[in-house]
């Protein structure tokens, strides 16, 4: 009876647009939970440390490591054993800005195709994305909250999502994909496809604002994101341009702050990011064309810095000739010098890919963490990818939609792991290769990949 009533709900959410394909192929990834596994003669990187631990055993109940000990733990019966044989036990990855439903489509399917395709695509994109070791992310654009329950439901294998929604933009601001035909835009009036799906939403006051944001918050966002100046892919928004007065960005902040969480904002220029912080925004995001003196705000301040090492194949990705190639042109050598004014100004830095409408470059998710060792030792980029980015998902408070300690391998932390094959912090590039050297992968204590038995 529970089988047919299983076989069912999969049926009715292929209809809706969760997907069939999608449903099947989590059957096949995902392993009935054990109510206990031990690893055995594991070395652990914590998350936040620079060196790995003693041999040690490491005994997950639920959902929750409940002992790590440096002498052996005895496998009690019903016990899953997996023996480590000295590999690196480590917490599962987190992408801090991550865009689950804008990876496959083209741009033209994302912002105004079919809704059934694009959630079936980023369903399996997602069980793609867990395969990789990601077992967390931070989705700050996009119509995800579908996806996200179906993944957290089980329906689908996927990483856990902390959802923004759609983004929030202002008229010919970035995020805002509409066409010069439908303008003018009516107060009040038709939403745009954009709009209809989901995907963006067009705010041009303070009422506008805490409007859309208290939408998002509504449907489960745990966190806000507003476009606080231009952007590259967007057709109509110029870099220089900031978008958000700042009574409309403080409008957006007060809402968020109301329900417990922050607001984060796409921003590259000095103005933008300064206008942001001076409303009381606490994530930037990029900050790609920022000058000395805005990283010295930023750090002074305490808010935080989500960059991306963005790979020259997302910038030859545009066009040669078009507006947005120009556009990724003039933002790509500030990468560099951003990164390096974090680092000077001991700036509380997140990681992220931001990987755009190419499949392809999202299998390459652990080799643009891996390229962060142009800054950062590998212990360093590792620690951002698991324990720092989780101190950013927890400013979500009681939004968070998953209550427990991410990005640690600690007693008491939620069971998110993965056994590699190797040492990571002496060749991070292992990351980089995900079906060789991951060779389990569990989620709140589920075993998604086990390479090993046991």
């Amino acid at each position: 009876m529970i089988s047919m009533f299983r076989r069912l709900a999969i049926a009715v959410l292929a209809l809706v647009g969760i997907g069939l394909s999608s449903a099947v192929h989590a059957q096949d990834n995902q392993a009935p939970a054990a109510s206990a596994t031990l690893f055995q003669n594991v070395r652990i990187f914590d998350g936040k440390g620079a060196s790995l631990s003693a041999p040690s055993d490491v005994l997950v109940k639920g959902n929750i490591i409940e002992r790590i000990s440096t002498a052996p733990i005895a496998a009690e019966p019903g016990v899953s054993v997996i023996a480590g044989n000295g590999r690196t036990l480590m917490p599962g990855l987190i992408d801090a800005h991550w865009h689950a439903m804008l990876i496959r489509p083209n741009p033209v399917q994302a912002i105004a195709g079919d809704a059934g395709y694009n959630n079936i695509a980023a369903g399996v994109e997602a069980t793609d994305t867990l395969m990789r070791g990601f077992t967390t992310v931070r989705d700050v654009g996009g119509p995800v909250f579908g996806l996200k329950s179906a993944v957290d439901s089980g329906i689908i294998a996927g990483p856990r999502i902390y959802p923004s929604g759609a983004f929030i933009t202002v008229t010919s601001g970035h995020g805002d994909f509409r066409q010069l035909s439908e303008l003018p835009r009516t107060i009040g009036g038709m939403l745009s496809r954009m709009e209809q799906l989901g995907g963006s939403m067009v705010a041009d006051s303070p009422d506008e604002v805490r409007v859309r944001v208290r939408e998002q918050l509504m449907q489960g966002a745990s966190q806000i994101k507003l476009t606080a100046g231009g952007g590259v892919s967007s057709p109509f928004s110029p870099l220089d341009v900031s978008t958000f007065t700042e009574a409309e960005l403080r409008a957006a902040v007060e809402a968020a702050d109301n329900w417990g969480t922050y607001v984060t904002v796409h921003a590259f220029t000095p103005t933008a990011i300064q206008r942001a912080i001076a409303a009381g925004v606490k994530c930037i995001e990029h900050g790609f064309l920022m000058d000395e003196p805005t990283a010295k705000l930023i750090a002074e301040k305490g808010v935080w810095l989500s960059l991306q090492p963005l790979p020259e194949e997302l910038r030859q990705g545009f066009p040669a000739g078009s507006v947005q190639r120009a556009k990724a042109d003039e933002v790509w050598p500030g990468i560099a010098r951003t990164y390096e004014l974090a680092k000077k100004y001991k700036i509380k830095t997140a990681w992220g890919t931001d990987v755009l409408f190419s499949q392809a470059l999202a299998q390459k998710q652990g080799a643009i963490l891996a390229s962060l060792v142009r800054w950062y030792s590998s212990a360093e980029a590792l620690a951002m990818a698991t324990g720092t980015n989780a101190e950013l998902l927890a400013m979500s408070g009681k939004r968070s939609p998953y209550p427990g300690k991410l990005g640690v391998a600690e007693q008491g932390a939620l069971a998110d792991l993965l056994l590699v094959d190797g040492n990571p912090l002496e060749n991070i590039n292992l990351i980089a290769d995900p079906a060789k050297n991951f060779k389990v992968i569990m989620k709140d204590g589920r075993v998604y990949k086990n390479m090993l038995g046991g």
